[in-house]
């Protein structure tokens, strides 16, 4: 799907070594954008910069749970259209409570809640009028399971920051994509070895009859990115889960 709307913006894109990010960026690139991705692991970091190969491609190593880190980082790339981060640390954080490490938990509200956070104190100042963030939430704020009450509960609290940011930071613009089941690396801390089965399992009940894919995701994040009229919004890509 084409995004002509961005050639010629640069975007960051934090956590886009792979799944989601990487699709992300792949279709940003190939729409005439500058992007930049950003991670904590250099060594992802420089796969997915030799993977997308384009001379439009930068990479910036960067822990977005320390506050000096992300500082640092906007203070060396500048000026952004746009900023968009589908970063989450959830390993471990998918056990039932008696189970439950407060480390791995904690892990979970520093990437997808205060993360985020970060990144809009730190980079909405380098954002044009006219500029979006985009965060990542999920469907696990609405189809809470057994063994995900840290993660429902999470993308629930940045649903909320989101629609308070969008106030606050208006006109620039700020919205999540709340994903459904999409077949990412990130399932290895779901599912370990069960991943094909889970997700196979999955598709069969789901309304479009298939489980996500990244592009899917990173359709949807274009679309807010590129459409000046939205804000404040949560859009749900799930292929029906909400309604079975």
């Amino acid at each position: 799907m084409p995004i002509t709307e961005i050639a010629n913006s640069r975007i960051l894109i934090v956590g886009g070594s792979s799944g989601m990010g990487l699709a992300l960026a792949q279709r940003a690139l190939a729409a005439g954008a500058e992007v930049i991705v950003a991670g904590r692991d250099p060594d992802r970091l420089k796969r997915a910069c030799a993977e997308l190969q384009s001379p439009s491609v930068s990479v910036e190593t960067v822990d977005i749970t320390q506050e000096c880190q992300v500082a640092g980082l906007f203070e060396r790339i500048g000026r952004l259209d746009h900023i968009v981060s589908t970063a989450a640390d959830i390993e471990g954080a998918y056990e039932l409570l008696p189970s439950l490490d407060l480390r791995a938990a904690q892990r979970v509200v520093e990437s997808k809640f205060y993360g985020p956070l970060l990144l809009a104190k730190y980079g909405s100042p380098l954002l044009s009028a006219t500029g979006s963030i985009t965060f990542t939430s999920g469907i696990a704020a609405y189809r809470p399971a057994a063994r995900g009450s840290v993660v429902a509960a999470v993308n629930a609290g940045l649903e909320g920051l989101v629609r308070a940011l969008a106030v606050e930071l208006a006109p620039i613009r700020v919205n999540a994509v709340s994903p459904g089941w999409v077949d990412t690396p990130i399932w290895t801390f779901v599912a370990g070895d069960r991943k094909e089965e889970t997700l196979g399992a999955m598709a069969k009940r789901l309304l479009v009859g298939r489980v996500g894919q990244p592009e899917d995701i990173a359709d949807a994040i274009s679309f807010l990115m590129c459409n000046a009229f939205t804000t404040g919004t949560i859009l749900h890509v799930e292929g029906g889960h909400r309604l079975i």
